[in-house]
Protein backbone atom coordinates (compact mmCIF):
# COMPACT_ATOMS: atom_id res chain seq x y z
CA UNK A 1 0.00 0.00 0.00
CA UNK A 2 1.37 3.15 -0.97
CA UNK A 3 1.49 5.58 1.91
CA UNK A 4 -1.24 8.14 2.23
CA UNK A 5 -1.13 11.71 1.50
CA UNK A 6 -1.37 14.19 2.63
CA UNK A 7 -0.67 13.55 6.53
CA UNK A 8 -3.09 13.85 9.02
CA UNK A 9 -2.07 17.07 10.41
CA UNK A 10 -3.44 19.49 12.98
CA UNK A 11 -5.50 22.79 10.88
CA UNK A 12 -3.16 25.92 10.36
CA UNK A 13 -2.64 28.10 13.44
CA UNK A 14 -5.05 30.94 13.35
CA UNK A 15 -4.33 34.29 12.92
CA UNK A 16 -3.18 36.67 15.60
CA UNK A 17 -6.16 37.53 17.91
CA UNK A 18 -6.59 40.87 21.17
CA UNK A 19 -7.26 37.64 23.37
CA UNK A 20 -4.42 36.33 25.44
CA UNK A 21 -2.89 32.38 23.78
CA UNK A 22 -4.42 29.31 25.32
CA UNK A 23 -1.04 28.94 27.28
CA UNK A 24 -1.86 32.27 29.16
CA UNK A 25 -5.42 31.85 29.43
CA UNK A 26 -4.16 28.47 31.26
CA UNK A 27 -1.58 30.16 33.12
CA UNK A 28 -4.10 32.85 34.10
CA UNK A 29 -6.46 29.98 35.37
CA UNK A 30 -3.90 28.45 37.85
CA UNK A 31 -3.19 32.12 39.47
CA UNK A 32 -7.06 32.53 39.93
CA UNK A 33 -7.49 28.98 40.89
CA UNK A 34 -4.46 29.12 43.72
CA UNK A 35 -5.98 32.15 44.78
CA UNK A 36 -9.80 31.21 45.28
CA UNK A 37 -8.75 27.75 46.97
CA UNK A 38 -6.34 29.65 49.53
CA UNK A 39 -8.93 33.01 50.08
CA UNK A 40 -12.58 30.80 50.01
CA UNK A 41 -11.22 27.21 50.41
CA UNK A 42 -15.01 25.63 50.56
CA UNK A 43 -15.97 27.62 47.22
CA UNK A 44 -12.59 26.06 45.94
CA UNK A 45 -13.81 22.17 46.82
CA UNK A 46 -17.21 23.27 45.64
CA UNK A 47 -16.22 24.31 42.12
CA UNK A 48 -14.14 21.00 41.55
CA UNK A 49 -17.44 19.57 39.35
CA UNK A 50 -15.84 22.21 36.82
CA UNK A 51 -12.84 20.53 37.09
CA UNK A 52 -14.21 16.77 36.66
CA UNK A 53 -15.96 18.34 33.31
CA UNK A 54 -13.05 19.55 31.88
CA UNK A 55 -11.52 16.07 32.22
CA UNK A 56 -14.43 14.28 31.23
CA UNK A 57 -14.16 16.33 28.20
CA UNK A 58 -10.89 15.78 27.06
CA UNK A 59 -11.89 11.47 27.92
CA UNK A 60 -14.19 11.47 25.65
CA UNK A 61 -11.96 12.65 22.83
CA UNK A 62 -8.80 9.92 23.42
CA UNK A 63 -10.08 6.81 22.63
CA UNK A 64 -11.24 8.35 18.71
CA UNK A 65 -7.92 10.58 18.15
CA UNK A 66 -5.94 7.89 19.50
CA UNK A 67 -7.31 4.66 17.21
CA UNK A 68 -7.62 7.08 14.25
CA UNK A 69 -4.03 8.28 14.11
CA UNK A 70 -2.41 5.12 15.35
CA UNK A 71 -4.21 3.48 12.60
CA UNK A 72 -2.97 5.99 9.66
CA UNK A 73 0.33 6.16 10.94
CA UNK A 74 0.80 2.20 10.86
CA UNK A 75 -1.67 1.39 7.86
CA UNK A 76 -0.82 4.60 5.88
CA UNK A 77 3.23 3.98 5.72
CA UNK A 78 2.84 0.68 4.39
CA UNK A 79 5.95 -0.37 6.43
CA UNK A 80 5.67 -2.69 9.02
CA UNK A 81 9.05 -3.53 9.28
CA UNK A 82 9.64 0.30 10.11
CA UNK A 83 6.87 0.19 12.53
CA UNK A 84 8.66 -2.54 14.73
CA UNK A 85 11.96 -1.08 14.44
CA UNK A 86 10.46 2.35 15.42
CA UNK A 87 8.37 0.16 18.57
CA UNK A 88 11.94 -1.15 19.46
CA UNK A 89 13.88 2.04 19.96
CA UNK A 90 11.32 3.63 21.68
CA UNK A 91 11.26 0.62 24.52
CA UNK A 92 15.63 1.49 24.35
CA UNK A 93 14.73 4.82 24.69
CA UNK A 94 11.96 4.57 27.76
CA UNK A 95 14.13 1.80 29.86
CA UNK A 96 16.98 4.32 29.53
CA UNK A 97 15.07 7.36 30.77
CA UNK A 98 13.13 5.65 33.91
CA UNK A 99 16.83 4.10 35.05
CA UNK A 100 18.48 7.18 35.36
CA UNK A 101 14.64 8.60 36.70
CA UNK A 102 15.50 6.08 39.23
CA UNK A 103 18.89 6.23 40.45
CA UNK A 104 18.41 9.76 40.07
CA UNK A 105 15.66 9.64 43.15
CA UNK A 106 17.74 7.19 44.81
CA UNK A 107 20.72 9.24 45.32
CA UNK A 108 18.95 12.66 46.14
CA UNK A 109 16.47 10.88 48.98
CA UNK A 110 19.71 8.81 50.25
CA UNK A 111 21.86 12.57 49.99
CA UNK A 112 19.36 15.00 52.07
CA UNK A 113 17.73 12.02 54.13
CA UNK A 114 14.69 13.51 54.15
CA UNK A 115 12.50 10.89 56.32
CA UNK A 116 15.47 11.04 59.01
CA UNK A 117 13.90 12.76 61.99
CA UNK A 118 10.92 13.66 60.28
CA UNK A 119 8.02 13.96 63.58
CA UNK A 120 5.04 12.10 61.44
CA UNK A 121 2.91 9.95 63.36
CA UNK A 122 2.82 6.07 61.32
CA UNK A 123 -0.06 4.70 62.21
CA UNK A 124 -3.33 6.30 60.54
CA UNK A 125 -4.84 5.61 56.51
CA UNK A 126 -3.67 1.69 56.91
CA UNK A 127 -7.10 1.11 55.69
CA UNK A 128 -6.61 3.23 52.52
CA UNK A 129 -3.15 1.85 52.26
CA UNK A 130 -4.53 -2.17 52.17
CA UNK A 131 -7.16 -0.90 49.59
CA UNK A 132 -4.31 0.52 47.37
CA UNK A 133 -2.18 -2.72 47.98
CA UNK A 134 -5.09 -4.91 46.75
CA UNK A 135 -5.16 -3.06 43.50
CA UNK A 136 -1.68 -4.14 42.51
CA UNK A 137 -1.19 -6.26 39.70
CA UNK A 138 1.15 -9.25 39.09
CA UNK A 139 3.52 -9.65 36.06
CA UNK A 140 1.04 -12.30 34.46
CA UNK A 141 -1.71 -9.71 35.02
CA UNK A 142 -0.24 -7.20 33.47
CA UNK A 143 0.63 -9.15 29.84
CA UNK A 144 -3.13 -10.66 30.16
CA UNK A 145 -4.24 -6.83 30.74
CA UNK A 146 -2.79 -5.58 27.10
CA UNK A 147 -5.39 -7.57 25.28
CA UNK A 148 -8.98 -6.20 25.45
CA UNK A 149 -12.14 -8.49 25.87
CA UNK A 150 -13.60 -5.85 23.53
CA UNK A 151 -12.46 -2.83 21.42
CA UNK A 152 -15.42 -0.81 22.93
CA UNK A 153 -15.25 -1.96 26.48
CA UNK A 154 -11.01 -0.42 26.38
CA UNK A 155 -12.63 2.76 24.81
CA UNK A 156 -15.25 3.04 27.29
CA UNK A 157 -12.58 3.08 30.22
CA UNK A 158 -10.23 4.97 28.48
CA UNK A 159 -7.54 2.10 29.08
CA UNK A 160 -4.40 3.96 26.41
CA UNK A 161 -2.44 0.69 26.54
CA UNK A 162 -5.41 -2.20 25.40
CA UNK A 163 -6.49 0.64 22.99
CA UNK A 164 -2.55 1.15 21.53
CA UNK A 165 -2.47 -2.80 21.44
CA UNK A 166 -5.57 -3.22 19.43
CA UNK A 167 -4.86 -0.27 17.13
CA UNK A 168 -1.65 -1.59 16.36
CA UNK A 169 -2.74 -5.05 15.18
CA UNK A 170 -5.54 -3.01 13.19
CA UNK A 171 -3.08 -1.01 11.64
CA UNK A 172 -1.17 -4.10 10.76
CA UNK A 173 -4.33 -5.79 9.17
CA UNK A 174 -5.24 -2.52 7.16
CA UNK A 175 -2.05 -2.69 5.93
CA UNK A 176 -1.69 -6.14 4.69
CA UNK A 177 -4.76 -6.35 2.68
CA UNK A 178 -3.17 -3.57 0.37
CA UNK A 179 -4.88 -1.12 -2.35
CA UNK A 180 -8.48 -2.68 -0.61
CA UNK A 181 -7.90 -1.08 2.86
CA UNK A 182 -6.97 2.70 1.18
CA UNK A 183 -10.69 3.88 1.45
CA UNK A 184 -10.13 2.57 4.95
CA UNK A 185 -7.32 4.36 5.98
CA UNK A 186 -8.72 7.69 4.03
CA UNK A 187 -11.24 7.17 6.42
CA UNK A 188 -9.45 7.29 9.46
CA UNK A 189 -7.40 10.04 8.06
CA UNK A 190 -10.31 12.08 7.96
CA UNK A 191 -11.24 11.42 11.66
CA UNK A 192 -8.24 11.80 13.19
CA UNK A 193 -8.44 15.50 10.96
CA UNK A 194 -11.89 15.53 12.75
CA UNK A 195 -10.58 15.01 16.17
CA UNK A 196 -8.03 17.33 16.28
CA UNK A 197 -10.73 20.28 15.33
CA UNK A 198 -12.73 18.83 18.40
CA UNK A 199 -9.57 19.00 20.67
CA UNK A 200 -9.70 22.36 19.75
CA UNK A 201 -12.68 23.15 20.97
CA UNK A 202 -12.28 21.16 23.91
CA UNK A 203 -9.23 23.45 25.04
CA UNK A 204 -11.45 26.49 24.89
CA UNK A 205 -12.40 25.12 28.52
CA UNK A 206 -9.18 24.56 29.24
CA UNK A 207 -8.53 27.81 31.36
CA UNK A 208 -11.89 27.06 33.74
CA UNK A 209 -11.31 23.24 33.89
CA UNK A 210 -7.60 24.51 35.17
CA UNK A 211 -8.93 27.08 37.74
CA UNK A 212 -11.17 24.72 38.88
CA UNK A 213 -8.70 21.53 39.67
CA UNK A 214 -6.14 23.84 41.33
CA UNK A 215 -8.73 25.53 43.72
CA UNK A 216 -10.25 22.31 44.37
CA UNK A 217 -6.60 21.37 45.32
CA UNK A 218 -5.56 24.07 47.80
CA UNK A 219 -9.05 24.42 49.23
CA UNK A 220 -8.83 20.38 50.00
CA UNK A 221 -5.81 20.01 51.31
CA UNK A 222 -4.80 23.88 51.97
CA UNK A 223 -1.41 25.48 52.13
CA UNK A 224 -0.45 23.82 55.76
CA UNK A 225 0.26 20.42 54.60
CA UNK A 226 3.34 21.81 52.34
CA UNK A 227 5.54 22.62 55.20
CA UNK A 228 4.30 19.01 57.02
CA UNK A 229 6.09 17.19 54.30
CA UNK A 230 7.87 20.22 52.90
CA UNK A 231 11.35 18.42 52.45
CA UNK A 232 10.41 15.73 50.27
CA UNK A 233 8.11 17.71 48.26
CA UNK A 234 10.97 20.21 47.71
CA UNK A 235 13.86 17.39 47.42
CA UNK A 236 10.96 15.71 44.59
CA UNK A 237 10.38 18.97 42.83
CA UNK A 238 14.16 19.84 42.86
CA UNK A 239 14.86 15.88 41.10
CA UNK A 240 12.43 16.56 38.81
CA UNK A 241 13.88 20.04 37.70
CA UNK A 242 17.28 18.49 37.71
CA UNK A 243 16.07 15.60 35.02
CA UNK A 244 13.97 18.12 33.27
CA UNK A 245 16.96 20.42 32.96
CA UNK A 246 20.40 17.67 32.79
CA UNK A 247 18.55 14.00 31.16
CA UNK A 248 15.67 15.57 28.96
CA UNK A 249 18.01 19.12 28.39
CA UNK A 250 20.83 16.77 27.14
CA UNK A 251 18.66 14.49 25.21
CA UNK A 252 17.75 17.41 23.05
CA UNK A 253 21.13 18.89 22.71
CA UNK A 254 22.22 15.30 21.46
CA UNK A 255 19.54 15.18 18.77
CA UNK A 256 19.90 18.46 17.86
CA UNK A 257 16.56 19.82 19.05
CA UNK A 258 16.76 23.30 21.00
CA UNK A 259 15.49 22.92 24.42
CA UNK A 260 14.21 25.84 24.72
CA UNK A 261 12.44 25.73 21.73
CA UNK A 262 10.91 22.07 23.02
CA UNK A 263 9.52 23.65 25.68
CA UNK A 264 8.43 26.45 24.37
CA UNK A 265 6.08 23.96 21.94
CA UNK A 266 4.95 21.47 24.66
CA UNK A 267 3.90 24.22 26.95
CA UNK A 268 -0.02 23.74 26.94
CA UNK A 269 0.20 20.39 27.53
CA UNK A 270 2.60 20.65 29.84
CA UNK A 271 0.59 23.02 32.06
CA UNK A 272 -2.70 21.18 31.43
CA UNK A 273 -1.04 17.43 33.00
CA UNK A 274 0.45 19.40 35.66
CA UNK A 275 -2.93 21.49 36.90
CA UNK A 276 -5.17 18.27 36.68
CA UNK A 277 -2.21 15.93 37.26
CA UNK A 278 -3.48 14.04 34.42
CA UNK A 279 -1.50 12.21 31.45
CA UNK A 280 -4.35 11.64 29.38
CA UNK A 281 -5.74 15.42 29.67
CA UNK A 282 -2.44 16.27 28.38
CA UNK A 283 -2.56 13.85 25.24
CA UNK A 284 -4.69 14.95 21.92
CA UNK A 285 -2.68 18.31 22.62
CA UNK A 286 0.69 16.57 23.11
CA UNK A 287 -0.16 14.30 20.30
CA UNK A 288 -0.71 17.49 18.27
CA UNK A 289 1.85 19.27 19.35
CA UNK A 290 4.52 17.31 18.50
CA UNK A 291 3.61 16.61 15.39
CA UNK A 292 3.93 20.26 13.86
CA UNK A 293 7.04 20.45 15.71
CA UNK A 294 8.60 17.88 13.22
CA UNK A 295 8.17 14.48 14.32
CA UNK A 296 6.16 11.99 12.17
CA UNK A 297 2.43 11.12 12.28
CA UNK A 298 3.72 7.18 12.56
CA UNK A 299 5.89 8.24 15.16
CA UNK A 300 4.24 10.58 17.31
CA UNK A 301 0.93 7.50 16.96
CA UNK A 302 3.18 5.04 18.48
CA UNK A 303 5.44 6.40 20.90
CA UNK A 304 3.50 9.02 23.00
CA UNK A 305 0.48 6.61 23.44
CA UNK A 306 3.36 4.08 24.61
CA UNK A 307 4.98 5.83 26.84
CA UNK A 308 1.93 6.67 28.68
CA UNK A 309 2.92 3.17 30.07
CA UNK A 310 6.53 2.38 29.47
CA UNK A 311 8.08 6.00 30.12
CA UNK A 312 6.48 7.07 33.49
CA UNK A 313 9.95 9.03 34.35
CA UNK A 314 8.28 11.88 36.93
CA UNK A 315 6.75 8.33 38.47
CA UNK A 316 9.88 6.17 38.68
CA UNK A 317 11.64 9.21 40.32
CA UNK A 318 8.96 9.85 42.76
CA UNK A 319 8.85 6.44 43.23
CA UNK A 320 12.63 6.36 44.41
CA UNK A 321 12.56 9.02 46.41
CA UNK A 322 8.97 7.79 48.28
CA UNK A 323 10.19 3.89 49.25
CA UNK A 324 12.95 4.72 50.71
CA UNK A 325 11.80 8.16 52.58
CA UNK A 326 9.58 5.35 54.18
CA UNK A 327 12.30 3.42 55.49
CA UNK A 328 13.89 6.57 56.60
CA UNK A 329 10.51 7.73 58.05
CA UNK A 330 10.23 3.87 60.28
CA UNK A 331 13.94 4.03 61.22
CA UNK A 332 14.97 0.82 58.77
CA UNK A 333 18.23 0.91 57.57
CA UNK A 334 18.68 -0.37 53.99
CA UNK A 335 21.78 -1.28 52.61
CA UNK A 336 22.93 -0.28 49.34
CA UNK A 337 22.12 -3.83 47.39
CA UNK A 338 18.60 -3.94 49.37
CA UNK A 339 18.15 -0.55 47.75
CA UNK A 340 18.90 -1.52 44.34
CA UNK A 341 17.02 -4.81 44.61
CA UNK A 342 14.22 -2.63 45.21
CA UNK A 343 15.26 -0.39 42.66
CA UNK A 344 15.12 -3.78 40.07
CA UNK A 345 11.77 -4.16 42.00
CA UNK A 346 10.20 -0.63 40.91
CA UNK A 347 11.65 -0.92 37.22
CA UNK A 348 9.49 -4.27 36.51
CA UNK A 349 6.24 -3.37 39.08
CA UNK A 350 5.80 0.36 37.62
CA UNK A 351 5.16 -0.85 34.06
CA UNK A 352 1.74 -1.13 32.42
CA UNK A 353 -0.20 0.49 35.17
CA UNK A 354 -0.58 3.63 33.79
CA UNK A 355 -4.38 3.04 34.16
CA UNK A 356 -4.52 2.27 37.00
CA UNK A 357 -6.22 5.24 39.70
CA UNK A 358 -3.21 6.59 41.77
CA UNK A 359 -0.60 4.45 39.88
CA UNK A 360 2.30 5.23 41.90
CA UNK A 361 0.63 4.70 45.16
CA UNK A 362 -0.41 1.08 44.39
CA UNK A 363 3.43 0.31 42.87
CA UNK A 364 4.73 2.09 46.35
CA UNK A 365 2.97 -0.32 48.91
CA UNK A 366 3.34 -3.26 46.68
CA UNK A 367 7.17 -2.52 47.20
CA UNK A 368 6.62 -2.03 50.89
CA UNK A 369 4.91 -4.83 51.12
CA UNK A 370 8.12 -6.67 49.17
CA UNK A 371 10.53 -5.31 51.56
CA UNK A 372 8.57 -5.39 54.80
CA UNK A 373 8.19 -1.58 55.39
CA UNK A 374 5.19 -0.42 57.19
CA UNK A 375 2.38 0.30 54.62
CA UNK A 376 1.31 3.42 57.29
CA UNK A 377 4.27 5.42 55.26
CA UNK A 378 2.78 5.16 52.50
CA UNK A 379 -0.48 6.43 54.14
CA UNK A 380 1.22 9.39 55.18
CA UNK A 381 2.34 10.16 51.42
CA UNK A 382 -1.40 10.01 50.74
CA UNK A 383 -2.27 13.68 52.38
CA UNK A 384 0.19 15.18 49.37
CA UNK A 385 -0.36 12.19 46.84
CA UNK A 386 -1.91 15.45 44.63
CA UNK A 387 0.58 17.94 45.06
CA UNK A 388 3.12 15.64 44.17
CA UNK A 389 1.25 14.34 41.61
CA UNK A 390 0.98 17.20 39.49
CA UNK A 391 4.94 17.46 39.44
CA UNK A 392 5.49 13.87 38.54
CA UNK A 393 2.73 14.12 36.01
CA UNK A 394 4.09 16.81 33.94
CA UNK A 395 7.50 15.83 34.01
CA UNK A 396 6.10 12.41 32.61
CA UNK A 397 4.34 13.89 29.97
CA UNK A 398 7.82 16.31 29.31
CA UNK A 399 9.75 13.19 28.96
CA UNK A 400 7.29 11.07 26.45
CA UNK A 401 7.04 14.40 24.23
CA UNK A 402 10.83 14.20 23.55
CA UNK A 403 10.94 10.69 23.47
CA UNK A 404 9.18 11.30 20.16
CA UNK A 405 12.11 13.53 18.97
CA UNK A 406 14.60 10.85 19.71
CA UNK A 407 12.60 8.20 17.64
CA UNK A 408 12.13 10.38 14.81
CA UNK A 409 16.10 11.60 14.69
CA UNK A 410 17.23 8.09 15.65
CA UNK A 411 15.14 6.75 12.41
CA UNK A 412 16.51 10.01 10.45
CA UNK A 413 13.07 11.79 9.70
CA UNK A 414 12.81 14.36 12.08
CA UNK A 415 11.85 17.83 10.30
CA UNK A 416 14.15 20.61 11.11
CA UNK A 417 11.98 22.71 9.05
CA UNK A 418 8.50 21.73 10.85
CA UNK A 419 10.40 22.56 13.98
CA UNK A 420 11.92 26.16 13.27
CA UNK A 421 8.60 27.01 12.18
CA UNK A 422 6.45 26.06 14.77
CA UNK A 423 9.08 27.06 17.24
CA UNK A 424 9.13 30.94 15.27
CA UNK A 425 4.64 30.79 15.85
CA UNK A 426 5.69 29.88 19.23
CA UNK A 427 8.45 32.58 20.07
Amino acid sequence: MKPIEPPFAPPPAAKRSRFPSVTTQIFIGLLVGIAVGYVWPSFGVSIKPLADTFLRMIKMIIAPLLFSTLVVGIAGTGDLKAMGRIGLKALIYFEVATTIALFLGLGLVNWFQPGTGLSVPIGAGAADVAVLAARQQSAWDILVHLFPTSVFDAMARGDILQLVVFSIFFGIALAAIGEKGKPVVEFFDAVAQLMFKFTGYVMLFAPIGVMAAIAATVGGRGLAILWTLGKLILLMYGGLAIFAVIVIGGVSYLIRVPFFAFLRAIREPFLIAFTTASSEAALPKALEVMERFGCPKNIVGLVLPTGYSFNLDGTTLYLSLASVFVAQLAGVEMTVGQQLVMMLTLMLTSKGVAGVPRAALVVLTATLTSFNLPLEGAAILLGIDQIMDMGRTAVNVMGNCISTAVVARWEGVFDDGKMKAFAEERA
